[in-house]
């Protein structure tokens, strides 16, 4: 008896907890988590510049590369920077650096070509899909350059 009553109190109990529930996200938002976050590398600079409003993802990043423009003496490098797009292809908030491999003495000149060239690319030409599929959720986007002997490693 004693052990029947345990088995139906923890069953009670299993069936009302949180994890045993099934929620609706319209009826519960706090079981919403947080966006992931988009990453991608792009080799800089980008050859040719795409047409037309960018579909996919793999679309996108290209075109988001495609206004970065080689600082001077610039040798290899890479840096990171962490962003988000609205709806229209807007940049969402500040862009901020994350991760650069750089000499130090080149460091700003590379963040501040990085920061320009978002600004130069964005609003995005993005389809209203992508559009809605993007919009505020953070982007990392990865700028590597070679250096001029196409075999440097950052």
């Amino acid at each position: 008896m004693r052990g029947g009553l345990i088995r139906a109190g923890l069953a009670l109990a299993l069936s009302a907890s949180p994890a045993a529930a099934q929620f609706d996200v319209y009826d519960n938002p706090s079981v919403l988590s947080l966006p992931t976050t988009l990453r991608a590398t792009v080799r800089v600079p980008v050859a040719t510049t795409p047409e037309g409003p960018a579909d996919t993802l793999a679309d996108l990043y290209p075109r988001l590369a495609a206004c970065w423009r080689l600082p001077a003496d610039l040798g290899a490098a890479a840096i990171t920077v962490r962003f988000a797009l609205r709806r229209d292809g807007s940049l969402q908030g500040q862009p901020r650096i994350t991760f650069t491999r750089v000499p130090p003495r080149r460091r700003d000149a590379l963040v501040a070509e990085t920061l320009a060239s978002l600004a130069r690319c964005t609003p995005a030409r993005l389809t209203a899909g992508l559009g809605g599929a993007v919009a505020g959720r953070p982007i990392a986007l990865r700028f590597v350059y070679p250096g001029p002997n196409q075999g440097d490693r950052p």
